[in-house]
């Protein structure tokens, strides 16, 4: 674990190709997406939140903060973002957040000490695999928090590359993980119902 990163993980987002609810709350091989998610991300960071709206209690057996949004209008993850870079600063002794998707149950072990290890105190660093960027997947220092209120305030700007694009940053590679039979991209995340399906199968193939 590590105590210089505190980890937040998005989950604040409408879910629409889903039909609504919470993506994180959706149940995988006997447990909800969410434990899956905090299980892997959990030993790679010290202080842990989630970033979700509405009713908290929905997430009760989360033993972590819950954060909401702190610009109105659902306005997508850079909201999450920036509520964790706010709460790291005011709650933790951490310079950098990592965020993950709650959706995204399968993402590296090493996700954390990779990106944090690729970078300086002032710069973003990106996950990538197979070529493409995963923005929400990605460590972000604590002072980007005001520039990031400007850009989804002020400019009214949601795009989460956009605003990397504007500040150093770096991109990580990732490789894709063994399956029994193939192999798997492990920042596939959950959006539809045919995903769900297929993040069953994927369970049954992973190795040991």
């Amino acid at each position: 674990m590590s105590v210089e990163v505190a980890g937040v993980i998005l989950a604040g987002g409408l879910s629409s190709r889903m039909g609504g609810g919470d993506k994180g709350l959706l149940s995988l091989g006997g447990k909800s997406v969410l434990e899956w998610v905090t299980a892997q991300f959990a030993p790679q960071v010290g202080p842990l939140a989630l970033n979700a709206n509405g009713d908290p209690a929905r997430f009760s057996s989360f033993q972590h903060p819950i954060l909401v949004d702190t610009v109105a209008g659902f306005p997508g993850p850079l909201a999450g973002i920036l509520a964790g870079l706010e709460w790291a600063a005011s709650e933790t002794k951490t310079s950098t957040i990592v965020s993950v998707a709650a959706d995204t149950p399968f993402f590296p072990e090493n996700l954390v000490s990779e990106l944090a290890n690729a970078v300086d105190h002032d710069t973003i660093a990106v996950a990538r695999s197979s070529g493409r960027l995963h923005p929400t997947f990605a460590l972000w220092p604590i002072g980007l928090r005001e520039p990031l209120r400007h850009f989804l305030v002020e400019e009214g700007n949601r795009r989460v590359l956009s605003f990397i694009e504007r500040h150093r940053f770096i991109e990580v590679d990732f490789p894709l993980l063994p399956l029994r039979d193939d192999t798997l991209d492990p920042f596939f995340n959950i959006n539809t119902p045919a995903d769900l399906t297929e993040a069953q199968r994927i369970l049954k193939e992973l190795p040991a």
